[in-house]
């Protein structure tokens, strides 16, 4: 998900929400938190649908405010840095319900 990415109107099911990806498909999550950092917040959500190479990685979308109270918009995050911020104060926050997995690279 690299463009700009909307909240398909108030589409909140069991922590399941509905992004369009950049070429207007729409894309299940699952919401897992909003984590705050460095005065912005970003969204914590792991795809639905998983591909055998992405199995269980999660996307990280910092939140920016619309004009429209009801949604909100998702942007990807490009800073290396505050991803890995971002990731590590939610793995510190559900340390105990998530078993993570270091995943090193090389």
């Amino acid at each position: 998900m690299d463009e700009n990415e909307m909240m398909n109107g108030e589409e909140e099911l069991n922590n399941i929400i509905i992004l369009n990806d950049e070429n207007g498909e729409e894309v299940p999550f699952e919401f897992l938190d909003v984590v705050e950092f460095e005065g912005e917040e970003y969204v914590v959500l792991l795809p639905v649908e998983e591909d055998e190479e992405d199995s269980g990685e999660v996307v990280i979308l910092k939140i920016e405010d619309t004009e429209s109270e009801d949604e909100e918009s998702y942007v990807s995050v490009d800073d290396e840095h505050t991803l890995n911020q971002v990731f590590e104060l939610f793995k510190e926050k559900f340390k105990d319900e998530f078993n993570f997995i270091d995943d090193e690279e090389e």
